[in-house]
Protein backbone atom coordinates (compact mmCIF):
# COMPACT_ATOMS: atom_id res chain seq x y z
CA UNK A 1 0.00 0.00 0.00
CA UNK A 2 1.43 3.70 -1.19
CA UNK A 3 1.29 6.78 1.26
CA UNK A 4 2.22 10.14 1.19
CA UNK A 5 3.86 11.34 4.24
CA UNK A 6 5.19 14.30 5.90
CA UNK A 7 7.87 13.81 8.81
CA UNK A 8 9.22 16.22 11.12
CA UNK A 9 12.58 15.84 12.35
CA UNK A 10 11.96 16.98 15.65
CA UNK A 11 8.97 15.02 16.68
CA UNK A 12 10.23 11.32 18.02
CA UNK A 13 8.26 8.95 16.31
CA UNK A 14 8.58 10.64 12.88
CA UNK A 15 12.77 10.92 13.06
CA UNK A 16 12.50 7.49 13.77
CA UNK A 17 10.22 6.84 10.73
CA UNK A 18 12.12 9.19 8.44
CA UNK A 19 15.22 7.43 9.79
CA UNK A 20 14.07 3.84 8.89
CA UNK A 21 13.10 5.04 5.35
CA UNK A 22 16.48 6.99 5.15
CA UNK A 23 18.86 3.16 6.18
CA UNK A 24 16.40 1.37 3.36
CA UNK A 25 17.96 3.51 1.08
CA UNK A 26 20.93 2.16 -0.59
CA UNK A 27 22.62 5.80 -1.23
CA UNK A 28 22.07 7.10 2.89
CA UNK A 29 23.15 10.43 1.41
CA UNK A 30 24.02 12.76 4.25
CA UNK A 31 21.85 15.38 3.07
CA UNK A 32 19.02 13.44 3.70
CA UNK A 33 19.52 12.36 7.02
CA UNK A 34 17.00 14.18 9.53
CA UNK A 35 19.99 15.38 11.86
CA UNK A 36 21.46 16.66 8.72
CA UNK A 37 18.43 19.14 7.77
CA UNK A 38 17.89 19.93 11.33
CA UNK A 39 21.47 21.93 10.98
CA UNK A 40 19.84 24.34 8.71
CA UNK A 41 16.58 25.02 10.55
CA UNK A 42 16.89 28.19 12.44
CA UNK A 43 14.03 29.39 15.47
CA UNK A 44 10.79 29.29 13.76
CA UNK A 45 11.56 26.57 11.15
CA UNK A 46 10.43 23.15 10.63
CA UNK A 47 13.07 20.82 9.88
CA UNK A 48 11.14 17.90 7.34
CA UNK A 49 10.75 15.40 5.06
CA UNK A 50 8.19 14.97 2.52
CA UNK A 51 8.19 11.13 1.33
CA UNK A 52 6.92 8.77 -0.45
CA UNK A 53 6.38 4.70 0.24
CA UNK A 54 5.76 2.60 -2.89
CA UNK A 55 5.28 -0.74 -3.51
CA UNK A 56 8.72 -1.19 -4.63
CA UNK A 57 10.94 1.95 -3.26
CA UNK A 58 10.32 5.07 -1.78
CA UNK A 59 10.80 9.08 -2.39
CA UNK A 60 12.83 11.38 0.31
CA UNK A 61 12.51 15.07 -0.20
CA UNK A 62 14.16 16.89 2.64
CA UNK A 63 13.14 20.39 3.53
CA UNK A 64 13.73 23.31 5.85
CA UNK A 65 10.10 24.78 6.35
CA UNK A 66 11.30 28.53 6.68
CA UNK A 67 8.83 31.31 8.54
CA UNK A 68 8.56 34.69 6.73
CA UNK A 69 7.58 36.17 9.85
CA UNK A 70 10.93 37.04 11.03
CA UNK A 71 11.43 39.60 7.88
CA UNK A 72 11.90 43.50 8.87
CA UNK A 73 9.73 43.93 5.20
CA UNK A 74 6.69 41.27 6.03
CA UNK A 75 3.64 43.98 7.05
CA UNK A 76 0.26 42.29 7.13
CA UNK A 77 1.65 39.24 5.67
CA UNK A 78 1.94 37.02 8.72
CA UNK A 79 1.94 33.15 8.46
CA UNK A 80 3.66 32.63 5.63
CA UNK A 81 6.67 29.86 5.04
CA UNK A 82 8.82 28.76 1.59
CA UNK A 83 10.43 25.17 1.83
CA UNK A 84 13.93 24.53 0.46
CA UNK A 85 16.03 21.84 0.91
CA UNK A 86 19.57 22.43 3.04
CA UNK A 87 23.25 23.47 2.24
CA UNK A 88 24.35 21.05 -0.55
CA UNK A 89 23.25 18.59 -2.62
CA UNK A 90 19.79 16.76 -2.30
CA UNK A 91 16.93 15.70 -3.54
CA UNK A 92 14.01 14.81 -4.39
CA UNK A 93 15.69 11.15 -4.09
CA UNK A 94 14.54 8.37 -5.20
CA UNK A 95 14.23 4.77 -5.74
CA UNK A 96 12.08 1.52 -7.04
CA UNK A 97 9.24 3.79 -7.83
CA UNK A 98 7.34 4.26 -10.79
CA UNK A 99 6.20 7.04 -12.84
CA UNK A 100 2.31 6.51 -11.31
CA UNK A 101 3.64 7.09 -8.28
CA UNK A 102 5.91 10.31 -8.69
CA UNK A 103 3.11 12.05 -9.60
CA UNK A 104 1.10 11.13 -6.66
CA UNK A 105 4.32 12.16 -4.47
CA UNK A 106 4.14 15.84 -6.39
CA UNK A 107 0.44 15.91 -6.51
CA UNK A 108 0.36 15.69 -2.59
CA UNK A 109 3.33 17.98 -2.30
CA UNK A 110 1.92 20.90 -3.70
CA UNK A 111 -1.37 20.15 -1.75
CA UNK A 112 0.44 19.99 1.16
CA UNK A 113 2.97 22.63 1.19
CA UNK A 114 -0.57 24.82 0.16
CA UNK A 115 -2.27 24.11 3.01
CA UNK A 116 1.28 24.91 5.18
CA UNK A 117 1.29 28.40 3.43
CA UNK A 118 4.58 27.61 1.98
CA UNK A 119 4.78 29.94 -0.76
CA UNK A 120 7.39 28.18 -3.00
CA UNK A 121 9.58 25.79 -3.20
CA UNK A 122 13.65 25.47 -3.81
CA UNK A 123 15.74 22.26 -4.27
CA UNK A 124 19.47 21.90 -4.85
CA UNK A 125 19.80 19.22 -6.86
CA UNK A 126 22.00 16.20 -6.66
CA UNK A 127 25.19 15.74 -9.00
CA UNK A 128 23.90 12.54 -9.63
CA UNK A 129 21.27 12.24 -11.45
CA UNK A 130 20.38 8.58 -11.00
CA UNK A 131 19.91 9.08 -7.52
CA UNK A 132 16.61 11.56 -8.21
CA UNK A 133 13.11 11.24 -9.65
CA UNK A 134 11.80 14.13 -11.72
CA UNK A 135 11.37 17.87 -10.66
CA UNK A 136 7.70 18.76 -10.66
CA UNK A 137 8.68 22.23 -11.79
CA UNK A 138 11.71 24.93 -13.50
CA UNK A 139 14.51 23.03 -13.29
CA UNK A 140 17.73 25.84 -13.89
CA UNK A 141 21.73 25.20 -14.54
CA UNK A 142 22.85 27.05 -11.81
CA UNK A 143 26.71 26.64 -11.67
CA UNK A 144 29.57 23.96 -12.72
CA UNK A 145 30.96 21.50 -9.89
CA UNK A 146 33.90 19.85 -9.59
CA UNK A 147 33.76 15.71 -9.02
CA UNK A 148 36.83 13.42 -8.58
CA UNK A 149 35.98 10.06 -9.37
CA UNK A 150 37.26 7.85 -7.53
CA UNK A 151 36.34 4.34 -9.31
CA UNK A 152 40.33 3.85 -10.39
CA UNK A 153 43.30 2.66 -8.66
CA UNK A 154 46.37 5.55 -7.18
CA UNK A 155 48.39 5.80 -9.79
CA UNK A 156 46.42 6.21 -12.41
CA UNK A 157 44.73 9.03 -10.51
CA UNK A 158 47.81 11.03 -9.51
CA UNK A 159 48.52 10.95 -13.36
CA UNK A 160 45.39 12.30 -13.90
CA UNK A 161 45.90 15.64 -11.62
CA UNK A 162 47.46 18.52 -13.07
CA UNK A 163 51.60 18.80 -13.25
CA UNK A 164 51.35 21.48 -10.29
CA UNK A 165 49.03 19.32 -7.66
CA UNK A 166 51.78 16.44 -8.04
CA UNK A 167 54.73 19.16 -7.49
CA UNK A 168 52.78 21.08 -4.60
CA UNK A 169 51.68 17.60 -3.04
CA UNK A 170 55.51 16.41 -3.00
CA UNK A 171 57.13 19.89 -2.10
CA UNK A 172 54.70 19.04 1.03
CA UNK A 173 55.75 15.39 1.65
CA UNK A 174 59.74 16.83 1.68
CA UNK A 175 58.25 19.61 3.99
CA UNK A 176 57.81 17.14 6.78
CA UNK A 177 53.98 17.63 6.12
CA UNK A 178 51.63 14.48 7.87
CA UNK A 179 48.12 14.32 7.26
CA UNK A 180 45.84 12.90 10.58
CA UNK A 181 42.31 11.40 10.17
CA UNK A 182 39.75 12.24 12.51
CA UNK A 183 36.44 10.95 12.99
CA UNK A 184 35.89 12.13 17.09
CA UNK A 185 36.43 15.89 15.97
CA UNK A 186 39.01 15.80 18.90
CA UNK A 187 40.64 18.96 17.55
CA UNK A 188 37.43 20.67 16.75
CA UNK A 189 39.00 23.78 17.97
CA UNK A 190 41.83 24.49 16.22
CA UNK A 191 39.73 23.53 13.11
CA UNK A 192 37.44 26.20 13.79
CA UNK A 193 39.78 28.64 14.20
CA UNK A 194 41.88 27.98 10.94
CA UNK A 195 38.04 27.93 8.99
CA UNK A 196 37.33 31.27 10.50
CA UNK A 197 40.49 32.81 10.53
CA UNK A 198 40.30 31.35 6.38
CA UNK A 199 36.66 33.16 5.91
CA UNK A 200 37.63 36.34 6.96
CA UNK A 201 40.63 36.35 4.97
CA UNK A 202 38.44 35.71 1.95
CA UNK A 203 36.01 38.11 3.07
CA UNK A 204 33.02 35.64 3.40
CA UNK A 205 28.97 36.93 3.86
CA UNK A 206 27.67 35.81 7.02
CA UNK A 207 26.01 32.45 6.40
CA UNK A 208 29.26 31.11 6.31
CA UNK A 209 29.95 31.13 9.71
CA UNK A 210 28.49 28.96 12.07
CA UNK A 211 28.85 28.39 16.03
CA UNK A 212 29.98 25.99 18.13
CA UNK A 213 26.93 24.30 18.37
CA UNK A 214 26.00 23.74 15.13
CA UNK A 215 29.54 21.63 14.86
CA UNK A 216 28.31 19.41 18.09
CA UNK A 217 24.97 18.50 16.75
CA UNK A 218 27.58 17.41 13.36
CA UNK A 219 29.83 15.10 16.02
CA UNK A 220 27.01 14.06 18.24
CA UNK A 221 24.37 13.20 15.99
CA UNK A 222 26.36 12.22 12.59
CA UNK A 223 28.73 10.02 13.30
CA UNK A 224 30.02 7.81 10.58
CA UNK A 225 28.71 10.58 8.40
CA UNK A 226 31.80 12.99 8.42
CA UNK A 227 35.82 13.02 9.15
CA UNK A 228 38.08 15.47 9.52
CA UNK A 229 41.79 15.94 7.91
CA UNK A 230 44.20 17.39 9.82
CA UNK A 231 47.52 18.34 8.24
CA UNK A 232 50.62 18.77 10.90
CA UNK A 233 53.43 20.49 10.96
CA UNK A 234 55.35 19.42 14.70
CA UNK A 235 51.85 18.64 15.66
CA UNK A 236 50.42 21.94 15.01
CA UNK A 237 47.59 22.00 12.23
CA UNK A 238 47.90 24.24 9.72
CA UNK A 239 45.43 22.77 6.65
CA UNK A 240 42.40 21.52 7.65
CA UNK A 241 38.64 20.15 6.17
CA UNK A 242 35.53 18.33 7.15
CA UNK A 243 34.63 16.13 5.06
CA UNK A 244 30.80 14.41 5.02
CA UNK A 245 30.49 11.14 4.53
CA UNK A 246 27.64 9.06 1.94
CA UNK A 247 27.65 5.57 1.34
CA UNK A 248 29.04 5.79 -1.87
CA UNK A 249 30.14 9.78 -2.06
CA UNK A 250 32.35 12.15 -0.25
CA UNK A 251 31.81 15.82 -0.05
CA UNK A 252 34.16 19.01 0.73
CA UNK A 253 32.18 20.50 3.53
CA UNK A 254 34.31 23.28 5.10
CA UNK A 255 37.95 23.85 5.57
CA UNK A 256 40.86 26.09 5.79
CA UNK A 257 44.23 26.90 5.86
CA UNK A 258 47.00 28.97 7.99
CA UNK A 259 47.65 32.23 5.37
CA UNK A 260 51.54 31.47 7.02
CA UNK A 261 51.57 27.53 5.91
CA UNK A 262 50.79 28.72 2.18
CA UNK A 263 54.51 28.28 0.59
CA UNK A 264 54.53 24.25 2.05
CA UNK A 265 51.35 23.62 -0.36
CA UNK A 266 49.33 21.96 2.77
CA UNK A 267 45.81 21.79 1.12
CA UNK A 268 47.25 20.02 -2.07
CA UNK A 269 48.35 17.44 0.71
CA UNK A 270 45.46 17.26 1.99
CA UNK A 271 43.17 17.00 -1.04
CA UNK A 272 45.53 14.20 -2.49
CA UNK A 273 44.94 12.35 0.85
CA UNK A 274 41.30 12.67 1.50
CA UNK A 275 41.19 11.14 -2.38
CA UNK A 276 43.53 8.41 -1.47
CA UNK A 277 41.20 7.55 2.03
CA UNK A 278 37.92 7.53 -0.12
CA UNK A 279 39.51 5.18 -3.39
CA UNK A 280 40.67 2.95 0.02
CA UNK A 281 37.16 2.89 1.58
CA UNK A 282 35.73 2.44 -1.49
CA UNK A 283 33.68 5.69 -2.24
CA UNK A 284 32.66 6.06 -5.85
CA UNK A 285 33.49 9.95 -6.38
CA UNK A 286 34.51 13.20 -4.39
CA UNK A 287 32.69 16.12 -4.46
CA UNK A 288 34.84 19.33 -4.87
CA UNK A 289 32.48 21.93 -5.00
CA UNK A 290 32.73 24.91 -6.72
CA UNK A 291 33.76 28.37 -6.90
CA UNK A 292 32.30 31.49 -5.18
CA UNK A 293 31.79 32.91 -8.95
CA UNK A 294 32.55 31.17 -12.65
CA UNK A 295 36.35 29.93 -13.38
CA UNK A 296 37.04 31.84 -10.36
CA UNK A 297 40.71 30.84 -8.35
CA UNK A 298 38.96 28.50 -6.20
CA UNK A 299 36.92 26.32 -8.78
CA UNK A 300 40.35 26.38 -10.60
CA UNK A 301 42.22 25.11 -8.01
CA UNK A 302 39.60 22.02 -7.47
CA UNK A 303 39.34 22.20 -10.96
CA UNK A 304 43.28 21.02 -10.97
CA UNK A 305 42.82 17.66 -9.23
CA UNK A 306 40.12 16.38 -11.65
CA UNK A 307 40.77 18.30 -15.11
CA UNK A 308 37.64 16.42 -16.86
CA UNK A 309 35.67 16.65 -13.73
CA UNK A 310 33.28 19.65 -14.66
CA UNK A 311 29.74 18.41 -13.55
CA UNK A 312 26.97 21.23 -13.82
CA UNK A 313 24.63 21.94 -10.41
CA UNK A 314 21.43 22.50 -11.03
CA UNK A 315 18.21 23.84 -8.34
CA UNK A 316 14.35 23.36 -9.08
CA UNK A 317 12.06 25.91 -8.21
CA UNK A 318 8.22 26.00 -7.72
CA UNK A 319 5.77 29.04 -7.07
CA UNK A 320 3.28 27.03 -5.04
CA UNK A 321 1.13 30.33 -4.66
CA UNK A 322 1.32 32.89 -7.15
CA UNK A 323 -0.87 35.20 -5.48
CA UNK A 324 1.10 35.20 -2.36
CA UNK A 325 4.45 34.88 -4.67
CA UNK A 326 3.77 38.20 -6.04
CA UNK A 327 2.29 40.20 -2.86
CA UNK A 328 5.79 39.12 -0.99
CA UNK A 329 7.78 40.81 -4.25
CA UNK A 330 5.59 44.09 -4.21
CA UNK A 331 5.63 44.33 -0.08
CA UNK A 332 9.32 43.88 -0.35
CA UNK A 333 9.51 46.58 -3.13
CA UNK A 334 7.72 48.88 -1.28
CA UNK A 335 9.46 48.15 2.33
CA UNK A 336 12.86 49.40 0.50
CA UNK A 337 11.21 52.36 -1.41
CA UNK A 338 10.13 53.38 2.36
CA UNK A 339 14.06 52.73 3.21
CA UNK A 340 15.34 55.24 0.92
CA UNK A 341 16.74 52.06 -1.56
CA UNK A 342 15.86 51.28 -4.96
CA UNK A 343 15.05 47.36 -5.01
CA UNK A 344 15.26 45.22 -8.57
CA UNK A 345 14.67 41.57 -8.22
CA UNK A 346 18.31 40.23 -9.13
CA UNK A 347 18.22 38.06 -12.58
CA UNK A 348 16.86 34.13 -12.05
CA UNK A 349 17.18 34.56 -8.01
CA UNK A 350 14.72 33.02 -6.73
CA UNK A 351 12.54 33.30 -4.41
CA UNK A 352 12.44 37.02 -5.90
CA UNK A 353 11.29 38.07 -2.55
CA UNK A 354 14.59 37.30 -1.01
CA UNK A 355 16.90 38.56 -3.13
Amino acid sequence: MSSFLVLDAAIGEDRKDWLELWSSWTDREVSAHPDYVRLFATPGDRAVCAAFRGVRGSILLPLVLRSLDREPWIGDLRGLFDATTPYGYSGPFGWGVTDTEVDTFWSQLRAWLLRERAVTLFARLSLFPEQLVRFDGEVADTAVNVVRRLDLDEETLWLEYEHKVRKNVNRARRSGLVVELDETGHRLDEFIAIYEATMRRREALSGYYFDNRFFASIMNDLRGQYVFFHVLTNGRVISTELVLVSEHYLYSFLGGTLEEAFPQRPNDLLKHEIICWGIATGKRALVLGGGYTAEDGIFRYKLSFAPTGRVMFRTGRIVIDRNAYEQLVATRSCWEQGQGRVWQVRDRYFPAYRA
